[in-house]
């Protein structure tokens, strides 16, 4: 339900940015779905999976196997955008994935159920931050277009699954709906879902998918070590302590790395200043 409310809020503020003339994307038409697809498909089975991994593992683990969408994404971005990386970014992703495996191996809490939707969450994940760098460069689509028309596809199934689960109901018949403290904090939960959205796309839009990738990976450091003191459902071990470690330090090499390389391009492509001096000579009779 607090999905469907969220591509709402993304219609609507959308809708009326481009009614004001402040964006502008393609109107609807029957070519839409052909340029878009199929990021609303991967959109609703990321969205799926996330939350029954979610339900199955600790946070900390939950944190820690994610780090294969990386990997995953790298891989696609390769068959599917034909992009090429330098060897130094691909040593840290596999110094990522490498802390991952080596933090997992000490799950005291393993479940085969748990592991394989995080896995097929990680799939989802990938491929759609592909996707959407993809769908970015087509023509009147842009950014906008991208976020407004996945939202217009995906409000009806996502309501009709909220319908199905039982989900709808619940929410309709939930009581504090009358509290205006909830009803503030569920209008920022909201309109907050658009700006993570927003956000995603507009990584996606001035950087590759790999990083949009990684930089979500990073944000996920405080996640991790604050999920081993806080929830309570985290079993230490040194081993997996040491792969949450080696995890972060990858995702924090890999950010230097492109930081570095992108300035390095900067500079080589700047203008060169060049100036010529000419000598006067002198001729006296």
């Amino acid at each position: 339900s607090l999905l469907s409310c969220q591509m709402i809020t993304t219609l609507v503020v959308l809708y009326a940015a481009k009614l004001s003339k402040t964006v502008q994307f393609q109107d609807f038409d029957r070519s839409i779905f052909l340029k878009i697809f199929p990021l609303p498909l991967l959109y609703v089975g990321n969205h799926i999976t996330g939350l029954a991994s979610t339900k199955k593992l600790s946070l900390p683990m939950f944190t820690v196997l994610r780090k294969f969408t990386i990997l995953m994404t790298m891989i696609l971005e390769v068959y599917i955008l034909r992009k090429t990386f330098p060897k130094r970014l691909v040593y840290s992703v596999v110094t990522i994935v490498l802390g991952a495996m080596v933090a997992a191996s000490s799950d005291l809490a393993f479940d085969v159920e748990g592991y394989t939707f995080i896995l097929l969450n990680d799939a989802f994940t990938a491929a759609s931050n592909v996707y959407t760098k993809k769908n970015l460069g087509t023509d009147g689509l842009g950014k906008y277009g991208v976020l407004f028309y996945n939202a217009l596809i995906i409000i009806v199934p996502t309501l009709l699954a909220s319908a199905f689960t039982g989900d709808l109901h619940k929410a309709a018949a939930f009581e504090d709906w009358v509290e205006a403290t909830f009803i503030v904090c569920f209008l920022m939960s909201c309109f907050m879902g658009f700006v993570l959205m927003y956000s995603i796309v507009l990584c996606s839009y001035y950087n590759s998918a790999l990083t949009t990738t990684v930089v979500g990976a990073v944000k996920n450091v405080a996640v991790a070590y604050i999920g081993i003191f806080v929830g309570g459902d985290y079993l230490f071990s040194w081993t997996n302590f040491l792969g949450l470690s080696i995890c972060m330090s990858g995702g924090l090499a890999y950010s230097y790395l492109t930081f570095n390389t992108k300035s390095s391009t900067r500079i080589s492509e700047a203008p060169e200043l060049k100036i010529h001096i000419t000598e006067d000579s002198t001729v006296t009779d």
